[in-house]
């Protein structure tokens, strides 16, 4: 009782300095802003840091807030940045309907001191609904008496667009009879009024068909259209009349579908069909259509829908009677909506704190609105706490509390409490509100976050993806509320060269580690770093730990050849003497990869030959060996493709092209020959060398015949000379070897020639054919022997 009455000057205290912060709110001007509908969320509506003149870390620290009169949420106030955000999209037909301009009032509340600050928000219509009639056709009875220049009122069209976006004029299909005029009722709508040129007659044509066409004025304009059908009828003189227009009647918004509105009358003094009356609405709205319904007989108007006080108090219906003869009177139904207590308060957040240190006296818990949906006495609403709670609950500004405690509080006493807030209303029944918030006593910062190991390794594969998740961290605090909420951090790396801000990046949050770029394991194999938790208490508390980064490699390198080089101005061309037996080593591949493991893993291959069957490759070292003996009719000169490939996954290859060239010796002169392309004259003159060989073959077996045949006849003439007995050769002069035993009238293979070729084996022409007989003409032949010293190339046929 003691501690209540110490309070009671403390309060008053207090009370006189809302009083005085009320003043100052209730002076802050009304700020206005301005954006177009359907405008995306999350897009930029004004700088309100800047208009309100102040910081944005000055809002981030008195923990402003935004909220709308229309108790939905659509605007969000960033705290870092100090922008007015919208946080959903905005549909100007949603909030506003019809009313133009379409404004959406809110408030910002400060706290520290509190303060408010009143804004508007005007959302701009766009052109986004085309007008639309109510029916694609409308049925008109004209009689035919009817004089040039008759107005005939039509359906209007409904557009949801306000402004000049909205419906703007009517047009007609053109024809000889009718032309419309755009006009405006009592409500500011537009409708068309069809006006007759020139007189009709039902004998010449019973029935006319127009196309009405409604146009608003956005850009690119929009337009919607219907059939219009006239009818021609015989005179009907008197029209239907409604005999108490206007109508009004009043509905509880909470009268059930189906419920009678009120029945409206008309009369008719003409007889027969043309006084009998049918009952409709004319120029009715999408709403009002959906609200009501009229029977056409009995003109008594029903509810179809549930009424709702807090959208539409007032409904103005249009009915129209026509009569058999075609005419019809106009009446108007004005529906006022009364409202019932049906909607119970609401409270809406608008801060909340739910951690309070236990030395903090006087800290503000949270700040609501408090409001409802009714009107009159259904929405005055009262709020109130319990009283055995260290809080109070203190009204500020329209309809809005604040909750702050009233003492400092013991968490070691008790560590939450759970306040409920109630709000009633003042109708009849009272409708309430609970809701609950829950505090809770937060400790000091005593304990340090711990990570989970000391040390991580972490694997990631070459050639990765930028920002890819390579592994967590995670660290542990055993303090509660903002003491353990743990911030990771990369910590500046030991190693100076290591650009550790361009390789890794941490999730401030979790702890997710990501690899910012590409990395390449034959640049870098490994790293390490440390990093570092921080929890948020007052005075923070930090650990660190090791994080080890190990490269996998890829086989994202290609195998490179280093011998024979593959981009030397000249192909380098390997030796290969004929008199080489099977699995001679002609030359080796060499080639590297710089990769690691299997994608380092070579192997060879020989893709193609000019010879094939001829080489050999081995499929793990590069050697290249014959697989056979060599003969004459191997052609002297052998390209070889080979094939180099690694191991891995999927392989990569790299190919080299070799040049053998056949050798009789390595003691044979050798001239590389120019790669050059295939001459057509140089065939031409190789075939005129091979046919000039054979000529002078023949030419040179002709002659020696001739010289054997005239030493024949010669012996023949000195051994005829004593005795005339025939023929005789001297065995002395030609030796048994020499002397054909065959019989076929051949010299014996003894008998040689050499052949010496001219030095440029590419031309392939005789030097000379000379015939080399060893008892004859062994001067001569040792003559030509000595001549023939100086050929390159010289073979002895027999």
């Amino acid at each position: 009782m003691e501690k209540l009455e110490k309070a009671h000057p403390k309060r008053q205290v207090i009370a006189f300095i809302f009083m005085m912060v009320l003043v100052q709110v209730c002076s802050e001007p009304t700020t206005q802003y301005s954006i177009l509908q359907e405008t995306e969320s999350g897009s930029f509506v004004a700088h309100l840091a800047k208009d309100l003149g102040l910081g944005a870390r000055e809002l981030a620290a008195r923990s402003a807030r935004v909220v709308s009169d229309d108790y939905k949420q659509r605007l969000l106030l960033d705290p870092d940045t100090g922008d007015l955000l919208l946080r959903e999209k905005v549909d100007r037909e949603e909030v506003c309907s019809t009313v133009d301009p379409c404004v959406l009032h809110f408030q910002v509340t400060l706290e520290k001191p509190v303060q408010y600050f009143q804004g508007e928000l005007l959302i701009q219509d766009i052109n986004d609904h085309a007008p639309e009639f109510p029916e694609g056709e409308m049925l008109l009875n004209i009689p035919e008496n009817s004089q040039p220049g008759t107005l005939l009122p039509l359906n209007l069209a409904q557009d949801l667009d306000v402004g000049s976006n909205g419906l703007q004029q009517y047009t007609v299909s053109p024809n000889s009879h009718f032309h419309v005029l755009t006009r405006n009722n009592s409500e500011g709508k537009k409708y068309p009024e069809l006006v007759q040129d020139r007189a009709l007659d039902r004998e010449e044509q019973a029935e006319l068909s127009l196309t009405l066409i409604a146009l608003d004025g956005g850009s690119p304009p929009r337009s919607g259209t219907a059939l219009v059908r006239i009818l021609i009828m015989d005179i009907n003189d008197n029209a239907p009349e409604f005999v108490n227009s206007p109508y009004e009647v009043q509905v509880l918004e909470s009268s059930l579908p189906d419920s009678p509105v009120l029945t409206v009358f008309a009369q008719d003094a003409d007889a027969g069909n043309f006084g009998r009356v049918s009952y409709g609405f004319f120029q009715a709205s999408d709403e009002i259509q959906r609200t009501f319904s009229i029977n056409k007989v009995t003109g008594e108007i029903q509810l179809k829908k549930e009424l709702d006080f807090e959208k539409i108090k007032f409904y103005h219906v249009k009915i129209e009677a026509t009569d058999g003869g075609g005419l019809s009177g106009k009446g108007l139904v004005i529906v006022e909506v009364l409202d019932v207590n049906d909607n119970a308060p609401e409270l809406t957040i608008s801060s909340l704190t739910s951690s309070v240190p236990e030395n903090a006296p006087e800290t503000i818990i949270s700040i609501f609105r408090v409001g409802d949906r009714d009107s009159g006495e259904n929405a005055k609403v009262v709020c109130s706490i319990p009283e055995n709670l260290p809080f109070i609950l203190k009204s500020t500004f329209k309809n809005f509390y604040t909750l702050v405690t009233e003492s400092p509080l013991d968490r070691e006493s008790r560590a939450e409490y759970n306040i409920t807030i109630m709000v009633s209303d003042l109708g009849t029944p009272r409708l309430t509100t609970w809701h609950t918030i829950t505090v809770q006593v937060s400790d000091v910062n005593d304990n340090a976050p711990a990570f989970t190991r000391t040390s991580y390794t972490m694997f990631v594969r070459e050639n990765n993806s930028p920002a890819l998740h390579i592994g967590t961290i995670s660290a542990t605090d055993s303090d509660s509320g903002s003491n353990a909420h743990i911030t990771y951090s990369l910590l500046l790396p030991h190693d100076p060269e290591l650009p550790l801000s361009s390789l890794i990046s941490i999730n401030a949050d979790n702890g997710q580690l990501f690899a910012l770029r590409a990395l390449d394991y034959e640049v870098l194999q490994a790293f390490e770093f440390h990093v570092g938790a921080t929890d948020r208490g007052s005075s923070a508390l930090s650990s660190q730990a090791l994080v080890r980064v190990v490269v996998l490699d890829d086989n994202d390198n290609a195998p490179f050849v280093l011998y024979p080089m593959q981009n030397a101005s000249a192909p380098c061309t390997e030796l290969l003497p004929r008199a080489a037996e099977p699995g001679y080593l002609v030359t080796k591949v060499v080639a590297v990869d710089r990769d690691s493991g299997q994608n380092a893993w070579l192997s060879f291959q020989l893709l193609k030959a000019t010879e094939p069957g001829l080489f050999s490759v081995w499929a793990h070292n590069g050697e290249v060996r014959t697989s056979r003996l060599l003969s004459e009719r191997d052609a002297p000169k052998h390209r070889l493709l080979m094939l180099v490939k690694d191991n891995g996954e999927p392989p990569r290859s790299a190919s080299v092209t070799l040049h053998v060239l056949l050798v009789d010796g390595f003691s044979q002169p050798y001239l590389s020959l120019p790669e050059v392309a295939p001459d057509p004259t140089q065939e031409v003159e190789d075939a005129l060398t091979v046919y000039l060989v054979i000529a002078l073959a023949s030419v040179s077996s002709l002659f020696l015949l001739s010289e054997v045949l005239f030493v024949g006849i010669k012996l023949c003439r000195r051994a005829r000379e004593p005795s005339l007995g025939g023929c005789s050769v001297p065995e002395e002069l030609f030796p048994g070897h020499m002397v054909d035993v065959s019989g076929t009238g051949t010299l014996s293979h003894n008998y040689q020639y050499e052949v010496c070729l001219t030095r440029d084996s590419g031309i392939g022409e005789f030097k000379f054919l000379k015939p080399m007989i060893p008892n004859l003409l062994v001067q001569d032949a040792g003559r030509e022997l000595n001549e023939n010293l100086h050929c390159r190339d010289s073979f002895v046929f027999s």
